[in-house]
């Protein structure tokens, strides 16, 4: 996209921005990123089940991606400036994707974070084309926290 934002776009983008400042959605994130560590749809529901904190708060996140994604993927925000500046949600994307697939077949939902997904692919070839290797370097950054957090939970 070779456009700059509208004002609509800006004016939104800020909105999406400021929801992630409340104190709550700050919350959460940070438990995300700390123990939201899953590889399978059990792990993910020993983490995260339903009715538990820990589902609450990666459901709080999850959802608020995919919610921004969905603005993002209908074209109400600008996609270089969403790009440029909101990659958290590559991160969120790239620890629930190992579990989307079984979660589309449990749930028989088979647009289960579908804006998000969608988004995260373009954000990929976006992000190779301005920066190339990032992505693999960013995945390689995440598995060894992955692996710390790991450590420091058995220790």
């Amino acid at each position: 996209m070779n456009t700059k934002p509208t004002h609509e776009q800006a004016q939104l983008h800020l909105q999406v921005y400021d929801l992630r400042r409340e104190a709550r959605l700050r919350q959460a994130r940070d438990w995300f990123f700390k123990s939201y560590i899953v590889q399978t749809f059990d792990d993910a529901m020993r983490v995260a089940g339903p009715g538990t904190e820990g589902g609450a708060l990666a459901m709080m996140v999850i959802s608020y991606w995919e919610q921004a994604c969905a603005l993002l993927n209908y074209g109400l925000l600008h996609e270089d400036l969403f790009f440029e500046t909101s990659g958290e949600f590559f991160g969120v994307w790239e620890r629930v994707k190992p579990i989307v697939p079984e979660a589309r077949e449990r749930f028989v939902q088979k647009q289960f974070l579908a804006h998000m997904e969608k988004a995260a692919k373009r954000y990929e070839s976006w992000m190779e084309s301005r920066s190339p290797g990032h992505i693999a370097a960013m995945r390689q950054f995440m598995k060894q926290m992955s692996a710390q957090i790991a450590a420091g939970a058995k220790s």
